[in-house]
């Protein structure tokens, strides 16, 4: 933890700040993107940061990315230098598989709070498309490979369930209805059609060009949807299931990240906001139930920080399922109406080690839309995911004007 309460209780030198938030467009795994290799996602990004604050590239203290199925090989590293950033800037690859993207900024803030008015490039980015294949070596050296499509998360003896499985498992235990998890997919999905229609998402989207096209929009919200196409959706993943392809997200190609510094170091910069970063944990939980993880840390955030849920303006979640999205809600007491304002990963798609960090640039974008139709207005905001092998990781912020913060 950061700080306690809505003030910031530290130090302007040691104050975390995001003064930017940027991100590609969020395209199907095997579409628009499938040329783009994870490097050539994030790199147009962390450009743009720079070019659209002024922060020089030899400001940069390191780069720190999540990234959940790459080959490894530290895509930061590789990334930064392709982005054009001098070789004396570092880079860290951070692997929490979903929760990456917003672990890695986490990561990064609790750099800035440990001194040195240091500038940081973090986020996260996932080309399922390109992503290597896996294989186990067989015993045998004149064997074939054994290959795999997903890693194991957790030893035998503690349940490791496709996600799907654990979606269900977690619409049991914690009773969301079938019809609970299709209105608030099919709301998703109407909400981020009209975000889309209102060029909501323009100022936060680096296009990319792929395949000899520049792509510049998402490409998941489905303005076809109705109640009726919904519920035609069969189980797909437990027989006799409520979780279908219709209340579940689906794969992504996407990178998103942010400038994030000390508050001494962006009034410097000028920065005229931004969101202070008031503090980050993660939870383990059950992984049968991995779904809960996003609401276990941030009840202890909250708790710790001295917030109630009814004080907060905007929650993003991230949408892998309708069921574990409204479970988390349920269990902090939001109502599931007050998140995801511009829709979800049900609409947009999970990037993977990218959906975290997309979670921020969402709520930096809705706080700011905020304050220009309510001057001086601040927002306290809370992003949070829940991870494969059973853990989940929140951040809480609070925008405001900086040069007077």
């Amino acid at each position: 933890m950061l700080s306690r309460g809505p003030g910031t209780g530290l130090d302007p030198s040691r104050q975390p700040v995001i003064i930017a938030a940027l991100r590609t467009p969020v395209c199907r795994a095997h579409g628009q993107l499938k040329s783009l290799r994870a490097e050539d996602l994030l790199a147009p990004v962390l450009r743009s940061l720079l070019t659209s604050t002024g922060v020089s590239a030899s400001d940069v203290s390191d780069v720190v990315i999540g990234n959940a199925v790459g080959g490894g090989g530290n895509l930061a590293r590789y990334a930064a230098l392709q982005a054009g950033l001098p070789v004396e800037v570092p880079g860290l690859t951070v692997d929490r598989q979903c929760g990456s993207g917003l672990d890695a900024i986490a990561l990064a803030s609790r750099l800035v709070a440990a001194g040195g008015n240091g500038v940081y490039l973090a986020g996260g980015v996932e080309s399922i498309s390109t992503a290597p294949l896996r294989a186990r070596r067989n015993p045998d050296p004149d064997g074939e490979p054994d290959f795999y499509t997903r890693a194991t998360f957790v030893p035998p003896g503690f349940g490791d369930p496709d996600m799907g499985v654990a979606a269900e498992n977690v619409a049991r235990k914690c009773g969301i209805s079938r019809q609970r998890q299709d209105d608030f997919a099919l709301r998703s999905h109407q909400r981020a059609v009209a975000a889309s229609v209102a060029g909501a998402f323009v100022p936060e989207i680096v296009p990319l060009e792929a395949g000899g096209a520049v792509v510049q929009a998402d490409d998941g919200p489905r303005a076809s949807l109705r109640p009726g196409l919904m519920a035609r959706f069969p189980a797909a993943f437990v027989p006799g299931g409520t979780v279908t392809a219709g209340n579940s997200c689906f794969d992504a190609d996407a990178a998103s990240a942010v400038v994030i510094t000390s508050l001494q170091r962006a009034r410097q910069f000028g920065a005229a906001d931004g969101l202070l970063v008031l503090g980050c944990d993660t939870a383990g939980v059950d992984p049968e139930l991995l779904g809960i993880g996003a609401s276990v840390a941030a009840k202890r955030l909250l708790a710790g920080l001295e917030i109630e849920p009814k004080k907060l303006d905007l929650v993003e979640f991230n949408e892998a399922f309708a069921s574990q999205a409204l479970a988390c809600l349920d269990a902090l007491g939001v109502d599931p109406e007050r998140a995801n304002l511009d829709g979800g990963a049900l609409a947009l798609g999970h990037g993977y080690g990218a959906s975290g960090a997309v979670l921020v640039t969402r709520i930096l974008a809705q706080a700011r839309r905020i304050a220009e139709e309510q001057p001086g207005r601040e927002s306290l905001a809370l992003a949070m995911i829940s991870i494969a092998g059973g853990m989940g990781t929140a951040a809480m912020f609070r925008y405001a004007l900086l040069q007077g913060a």
